[in-house]
């Protein structure tokens, strides 16, 4: 698996080598996707992702944005996700860009914002927030220099999955604190169920632990680390790694090749005890045979320091419009409608997430009751490590993390590397910007 082994090559020189066939026929993809400068018909705005599984959502939404607006969404997907940024970066510079685009938030949102090729949308997210459509503490994620680029699709929160039986079977209940935590892992492990989900499987999932951790010990620390205002050789980093290295010594990690897939179905039938992920995991474990309530159920990992402000990580793509569209107006037009509660309701519940109107309840009931505790003990919302930091940083540190699952006795080095690189991509990111 490209980017899961230690010698694996830096992200850049990988899609340097990935920019030949896979790229050209990436820009096919969204040319055939885009079809002419003419746009879609009156009526219609395209919106092009990344993702196969979001389209039925986005019909959906397209559907109750008719009876809102007037407009349907069409949805339009290049799911070739390595060239995704690349090809959408090329087509704003041309007249077949998207109308809009399901991007990501935090800094890949940023970087598209410096190309100049996407719109404004500060005075549609400040009507929305009038309206309380829109939760404030999440502006920040779709935020560049004082104005927001982008507004927010989905709303995830990333919590630990449990079968809620199998947790019964061996006298457990979700951890309230992380002592509690440590001690429901020992007895999964006695009892001859793998506690915890770990995997490299797919490259990206290689930051999640570390990000969980991290964010448990310290969430400011690891909100300045993310934002290149903290040091990876910082003892605290070494710590949360050091704690990881525990887990693996205890062998309380599923083999590192286990996709999400497998992990779901593994813990519905009781092989594995909990999963890490976004809330979006959930469909994946009802699809297992997962029953939310009975054989499905999540929670927050408890803070490891008590005296820490309670926090979660989130996850939530961007929904952006174009410059160069086609249909510019129509598209300025569906973002004032995005935020609209039959909108949300229905892109939501057909996505089976969580919903960014505050208003909107998620209509899977475990998601539901995350997101009441999550809002009703006002975490601290710390974005997800993918949309934290410049892209090719992120890319890179990745493939560090995924060498250190895989050997975690380099931990010390692999923080050594790492900050290596931060040196040089935030230097490189800063003098971009000014």
């Amino acid at each position: 698996m490209s980017g899961t082994t230690p010698t694996a090559p830096p992200a850049l020189a990988r899609r340097t080598l990935f920019t030949g066939a896979a790229a050209a026929a990436a820009t096919g993809a969204l040319a055939t996707a885009c079809g002419t400068d003419q746009g879609q018909p009156r009526g219609k705005v395209a919106v092009f992702g990344d993702s196969a599984a979001w389209a039925a959502p986005m019909t959906a939404a397209g559907k109750a944005m008719r009876g809102v607006a007037g407009l349907q969404l069409v949805p339009e997907v290049n799911p070739l996700l390595e060239s995704f940024e690349q090809v959408v970066k090329s087509s704003l510079r041309t007249r077949k860009t998207p109308d809009m685009l399901k991007y990501w938030s935090g800094y890949r949102l940023k970087d598209l914002a410096r190309t100049g090729g996407v719109v404004d949308l500060s005075a549609t997210w400040d009507r929305a927030e009038r309206k309380g459509w829109a939760d404030p503490s999440l502006r920040s994620a779709f935020t560049e220099r004082g104005r927001v680029y982008g507004l927010p699709m989905n709303l995830a929160y990333w919590v630990f999955f449990h079968n809620p039986e199998v947790f019964a079977e061996h006298g457990l209940e979700p951890p309230r604190t992380w002592d509690d935590f440590l001690a429901v892992c020992a007895r999964l492990k006695r009892n001859k169920v793998t506690p915890l989900h770990g995997t490299a499987d797919g490259r990206w999932p290689s930051f999640i632990w570390f990000q969980e951790i991290l964010s448990r010990q310290d969430p400011r620390f690891y909100e300045d680390l993310m934002n290149g205002r903290a040091r990876y050789t910082d003892p605290r980093a070494e710590r949360a790694l050091r704690t990881l290295v525990s887990f693996f010594d205890r062998d309380w990690f599923t083999p590192m090749d286990m996709n999400h897939v497998d992990a779901a179905a593994a813990l519905v039938h009781g092989k594995v005890g909990m999963v890490p992920c976004g809330t979006w995991l959930g469909s994946t474990l009802v699809a297992a045979g997962a029953r939310p309530g009975a054989n499905m159920g999540a929670f927050v990992l408890p803070m490891a320091e008590p005296g820490a402000r309670p926090s979660v990580i989130f996850e939530s793509s961007a929904l952006v419009a174009t410059v160069k569209g086609p249909d510019h107006e129509e598209a300025l037009k569906a973002t004032r409608a995005w935020l609209h509660p039959a909108v949300m309701k229905a892109f939501s519940h057909s996505l089976q997430d969580g919903c960014p109107n505050p208003g909107v309840a998620p209509a899977n009931p475990v998601i539901a009751g995350l997101q009441k505790k999550v809002r009703g003990d006002r975490l601290w919302l710390l974005n997800r490590f993918w949309e934290q930091g410049p892209p090719e940083l992120v890319e890179a540190t990745v493939d560090d993390l995924a060498g250190f699952l895989l050997n975690p006795p380099s931990y010390r080095k692999v923080l050594r590397t790492m900050q290596d690189r931060a040196d040089d991509a935030w230097k490189v990111w800063r003098e971009a910007g000014t």
